[in-house]
Protein backbone atom coordinates (compact mmCIF):
# COMPACT_ATOMS: atom_id res chain seq x y z
CA UNK A 1 0.00 0.00 0.00
CA UNK A 2 1.33 3.44 -0.96
CA UNK A 3 1.46 6.23 1.56
CA UNK A 4 0.29 9.72 0.57
CA UNK A 5 3.92 10.90 0.43
CA UNK A 6 4.85 8.11 -1.99
CA UNK A 7 1.81 8.77 -4.16
CA UNK A 8 2.77 12.45 -4.60
CA UNK A 9 6.26 11.44 -5.75
CA UNK A 10 5.33 9.42 -8.82
CA UNK A 11 8.17 8.94 -11.29
CA UNK A 12 8.67 11.52 -14.01
CA UNK A 13 6.31 10.92 -16.91
CA UNK A 14 6.62 12.98 -20.12
CA UNK A 15 3.01 12.07 -20.93
CA UNK A 16 1.79 13.42 -17.60
CA UNK A 17 3.91 16.58 -17.87
CA UNK A 18 2.70 17.40 -21.40
CA UNK A 19 -0.92 16.82 -20.40
CA UNK A 20 -0.68 18.89 -17.22
CA UNK A 21 0.95 21.74 -19.16
CA UNK A 22 -1.65 21.43 -21.97
CA UNK A 23 0.99 20.61 -24.60
CA UNK A 24 0.38 18.58 -27.74
CA UNK A 25 3.22 17.50 -30.02
CA UNK A 26 2.91 16.76 -33.72
CA UNK A 27 6.24 15.36 -34.84
CA UNK A 28 6.93 13.35 -37.97
CA UNK A 29 4.81 12.19 -40.86
CA UNK A 30 1.15 13.17 -40.80
CA UNK A 31 -0.88 9.96 -41.03
CA UNK A 32 -4.06 8.47 -39.57
CA UNK A 33 -2.30 7.24 -36.42
CA UNK A 34 -0.76 10.64 -35.64
CA UNK A 35 -4.11 12.36 -36.41
CA UNK A 36 -5.94 9.98 -34.05
CA UNK A 37 -3.52 10.52 -31.16
CA UNK A 38 -3.41 14.29 -31.72
CA UNK A 39 -7.20 14.55 -31.96
CA UNK A 40 -7.72 12.47 -28.83
CA UNK A 41 -5.25 14.68 -26.94
CA UNK A 42 -6.96 17.89 -28.13
CA UNK A 43 -10.41 16.56 -27.18
CA UNK A 44 -9.18 15.38 -23.77
CA UNK A 45 -7.56 18.73 -23.00
CA UNK A 46 -10.68 20.59 -24.21
CA UNK A 47 -12.82 18.49 -21.87
CA UNK A 48 -10.65 19.39 -18.86
CA UNK A 49 -10.75 23.20 -19.26
CA UNK A 50 -11.06 26.10 -21.69
CA UNK A 51 -7.49 27.25 -21.01
CA UNK A 52 -5.29 27.58 -24.13
CA UNK A 53 -3.58 24.51 -25.58
CA UNK A 54 -0.07 24.75 -27.01
CA UNK A 55 0.76 22.51 -29.97
CA UNK A 56 4.32 22.02 -31.18
CA UNK A 57 4.70 21.04 -34.85
CA UNK A 58 7.73 19.67 -36.69
CA UNK A 59 6.62 17.69 -39.71
CA UNK A 60 7.54 16.93 -43.32
CA UNK A 61 3.81 16.59 -44.07
CA UNK A 62 2.00 13.51 -45.20
CA UNK A 63 -1.60 12.48 -45.71
CA UNK A 64 -3.79 15.52 -46.45
CA UNK A 65 -7.03 14.17 -44.99
CA UNK A 66 -5.24 13.30 -41.74
CA UNK A 67 -4.00 16.89 -41.66
CA UNK A 68 -7.55 18.08 -42.37
CA UNK A 69 -8.80 16.21 -39.33
CA UNK A 70 -6.42 17.98 -36.96
CA UNK A 71 -6.81 21.35 -38.75
CA UNK A 72 -10.60 21.21 -38.40
CA UNK A 73 -10.46 20.01 -34.79
CA UNK A 74 -8.24 22.97 -33.82
CA UNK A 75 -11.03 25.24 -35.08
CA UNK A 76 -13.79 23.07 -33.57
CA UNK A 77 -12.79 22.89 -29.91
CA UNK A 78 -13.49 25.74 -27.50
CA UNK A 79 -9.97 26.37 -26.11
CA UNK A 80 -7.66 28.48 -28.22
CA UNK A 81 -4.86 26.45 -29.75
CA UNK A 82 -1.46 28.11 -30.03
CA UNK A 83 0.81 26.40 -32.56
CA UNK A 84 4.58 26.62 -32.42
CA UNK A 85 6.53 25.50 -35.46
CA UNK A 86 10.03 24.18 -34.98
CA UNK A 87 12.43 22.55 -37.42
CA UNK A 88 10.17 22.37 -40.43
CA UNK A 89 6.47 22.79 -40.98
CA UNK A 90 5.72 21.35 -44.39
CA UNK A 91 2.78 20.34 -46.54
CA UNK A 92 0.08 18.71 -44.36
CA UNK A 93 2.04 19.97 -41.33
CA UNK A 94 1.51 23.52 -42.62
CA UNK A 95 -2.19 22.71 -43.08
CA UNK A 96 -2.39 21.82 -39.37
CA UNK A 97 -0.36 24.95 -38.51
CA UNK A 98 -2.88 27.30 -40.16
CA UNK A 99 -5.75 25.71 -38.24
CA UNK A 100 -4.87 28.19 -35.48
CA UNK A 101 -5.74 31.86 -35.71
CA UNK A 102 -2.88 33.98 -37.07
CA UNK A 103 -2.33 35.62 -33.65
CA UNK A 104 -1.75 32.10 -32.27
CA UNK A 105 0.73 30.94 -34.93
CA UNK A 106 4.29 31.09 -33.64
CA UNK A 107 7.60 29.53 -34.57
CA UNK A 108 11.09 29.24 -33.21
CA UNK A 109 13.86 31.17 -35.03
CA UNK A 110 15.22 28.38 -37.25
CA UNK A 111 11.92 27.03 -38.54
CA UNK A 112 11.35 26.57 -42.27
CA UNK A 113 7.98 26.27 -43.97
CA UNK A 114 7.05 24.43 -47.17
CA UNK A 115 3.83 24.85 -49.11
CA UNK A 116 3.08 22.95 -52.29
CA UNK A 117 0.16 21.57 -54.19
CA UNK A 118 -1.13 18.13 -53.22
CA UNK A 119 0.21 15.10 -55.01
CA UNK A 120 -0.80 11.49 -55.11
CA UNK A 121 0.07 8.14 -56.55
CA UNK A 122 -2.36 7.71 -59.39
CA UNK A 123 -2.83 4.29 -60.92
CA UNK A 124 -5.35 1.75 -62.07
CA UNK A 125 -7.85 1.76 -64.92
CA UNK A 126 -8.18 4.86 -67.09
CA UNK A 127 -11.57 5.68 -65.53
CA UNK A 128 -10.08 5.43 -62.01
CA UNK A 129 -7.13 7.62 -63.01
CA UNK A 130 -9.56 10.28 -64.26
CA UNK A 131 -11.47 10.20 -60.97
CA UNK A 132 -8.25 10.45 -58.94
CA UNK A 133 -7.02 13.38 -61.06
CA UNK A 134 -10.35 15.16 -60.56
CA UNK A 135 -10.13 14.63 -56.79
CA UNK A 136 -6.57 16.03 -56.74
CA UNK A 137 -7.79 19.14 -58.59
CA UNK A 138 -10.60 19.58 -56.04
CA UNK A 139 -8.11 19.13 -53.19
CA UNK A 140 -5.76 21.68 -54.79
CA UNK A 141 -8.52 24.32 -55.01
CA UNK A 142 -9.53 23.67 -51.40
CA UNK A 143 -5.90 23.95 -50.28
CA UNK A 144 -5.59 27.30 -52.11
CA UNK A 145 -8.74 28.66 -50.39
CA UNK A 146 -7.61 27.49 -46.93
CA UNK A 147 -4.17 29.08 -47.28
CA UNK A 148 -5.61 32.24 -48.86
CA UNK A 149 -7.95 32.65 -45.86
CA UNK A 150 -5.12 31.92 -43.41
CA UNK A 151 -2.54 34.26 -44.96
CA UNK A 152 -4.51 37.09 -46.57
CA UNK A 153 -3.04 36.19 -49.97
CA UNK A 154 -5.36 35.53 -52.90
CA UNK A 155 -6.14 31.97 -53.96
CA UNK A 156 -4.53 32.85 -57.32
CA UNK A 157 -1.30 33.92 -55.56
CA UNK A 158 -1.28 30.72 -53.50
CA UNK A 159 -1.80 28.69 -56.70
CA UNK A 160 1.05 30.51 -58.43
CA UNK A 161 3.44 30.21 -55.48
CA UNK A 162 2.68 26.53 -54.87
CA UNK A 163 2.93 25.40 -58.47
CA UNK A 164 6.34 24.16 -57.28
CA UNK A 165 7.77 23.66 -53.78
CA UNK A 166 7.47 27.02 -52.01
CA UNK A 167 9.96 27.32 -49.13
CA UNK A 168 9.81 30.17 -46.63
CA UNK A 169 12.12 31.12 -43.79
CA UNK A 170 10.72 32.89 -40.74
CA UNK A 171 10.99 36.41 -42.19
CA UNK A 172 9.33 35.30 -45.42
CA UNK A 173 6.59 33.44 -43.52
CA UNK A 174 5.87 36.58 -41.49
CA UNK A 175 5.69 38.77 -44.59
CA UNK A 176 3.50 36.19 -46.38
CA UNK A 177 0.99 36.10 -43.51
CA UNK A 178 1.58 32.44 -42.68
CA UNK A 179 3.07 33.23 -39.29
CA UNK A 180 2.00 35.52 -36.46
CA UNK A 181 5.28 35.86 -34.56
CA UNK A 182 8.77 34.40 -34.22
CA UNK A 183 9.57 33.59 -30.59
CA UNK A 184 12.71 32.43 -28.80
CA UNK A 185 11.28 31.49 -25.42
CA UNK A 186 8.07 30.40 -23.71
CA UNK A 187 7.93 33.78 -21.95
CA UNK A 188 7.00 35.36 -25.31
CA UNK A 189 3.71 33.48 -25.62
Amino acid sequence: MMSEDTEDKKPFSPERITFENRYVTVVGEINDKLAKVTSERLLALASVSDEPITMFISSPGGHVESGDMVHDLIKFIKPEVRVIGSGWVASAGALIFVGAQKKNRFCLPNTRFLLHQPSGGIGGKASDIAIQAEQLAIMKERFERIFADATGQTAEKIAQDTSRDFWLNTDEALAYGLLGKVISSADEL
